[in-house]
């Protein structure tokens, strides 16, 4: 069984991020407490947070940014946000093989069993297990539940690929999300987007921040946060979905900063199925769907 440590204190800022960073660092990946483990030794690993507060500043400026009404109650995708560190905590961590740097989010699940009050405590676990196979690397699901009064009240499995070596095993198909519908309406993103979000989420990952530090890791300018993209497309349906649903996504192409895209939402029965798309060519930035839970 996984042992499960507590992640004490305010987690994240730049101590975070270069904790995150020196893995992928030649020659200092190799000192003592930055050094990580062997891809085949590694079992699973859990962080948990406790009492975390929905607070009503924070998700007052969340619920703004994702374009979210202000309600009395955390928007759909808001607990993420208290997750995201137990995230880098357990990237960040030595038993944790592989480095922060290139993680790339690929797909995210989100179950809400209910409605979370703004200004309610919250308890928050974030697991991984074993690496499963890919056919460009190793996929990893970081599955996180989110806790109130004893009682499950959101629940989350975000799905990171990390290309290099396949783990050994068939590679298990991805999230298929077909028949989605296209065009709609078209919303223009500012170059600023990326860095407002990291201020709202704690994400502040250099490939979303400013063209330099995008392209130092290989794009050639500023991309939008994947759970901007799904937090934006469930805000504008959201009010449209009932308290307890699943919303599944699979984010595919990057949305550079600044940049117009499509939001396309169609619903059959109590189902919904939308898109992100490139008001250019129709290629999907998101493709996601939505059941009640």
């Amino acid at each position: 069984m996984t042992e499960t440590k507590t992640l004490a204190g305010e987690p994240g800022g730049l101590s975070t991020l270069v904790k995150a960073a020196l893995p992928a660092l030649p020659g200092v990946n190799r000192l003592p407490g930055v050094r990580k483990g062997r891809p085949d030794d590694f079992t699973g690993l859990a962080f948990s947070r406790e009492a975390v507060l929905a607070e009503r500043a924070r998700v007052d400026a969340y619920a703004a940014v994702c374009g979210f009404p202000r309600k009395d109650v955390v928007p759909l995708t808001y607990p993420h946000l208290l997750a995201f560190p137990l995230h880098m905590a357990i990237m960040s961590d030595p038993a944790f093989p592989y480095p922060a740097i290139g993680m790339v989010h690929v797909e995210n699940t989100i179950t809400a069993h209910g409605a979370i009050g703004v200004g309610e405590a919250l308890d928050v676990t974030t697991s991984v297990g074993a690496p499963r196979p890919h056919a460009r690397g190793v996929l990893l699901d970081f599955v996180t539940t989110v806790t109130a009064d004893g009682a499950t009240a959101w629940e989350s499995t975000s799905t990171y690929l990390r290309r290099g070596r396949p783990a050994d095993g068939e590679p298990a198909p991805g999230l298929a999300i077909v028949d989605t519908p296209t065009g709609g309406i078209e919303w223009r993103l500012p170059a600023d987007l990326g860095r407002t979000y990291a201020a709202v989420s704690g994400d502040a990952n250099p490939i979303h921040l400013y063209p330099l530090t995008a392209k130092a890791l290989g794009f050639p300018r500023q991309i939008a946060h994947g759970m901007w993209t799904k937090a934006r497309s469930v805000a504008a349906i959201e009010n449209r979905l009932p308290e307890a649903v699943t919303v599944e996504v699979a984010f595919k192409k990057p949305v550079f900063l600044p940049g117009t895209v499509a939001f396309a939402a169609r619903r059959d029965d109590e189902r919904w199925t939308f898109a992100m798309t490139s008001p250019k060519d129709g290629s999907p930035h998101l493709l996601g769907r939505t059941t009640p839970a």
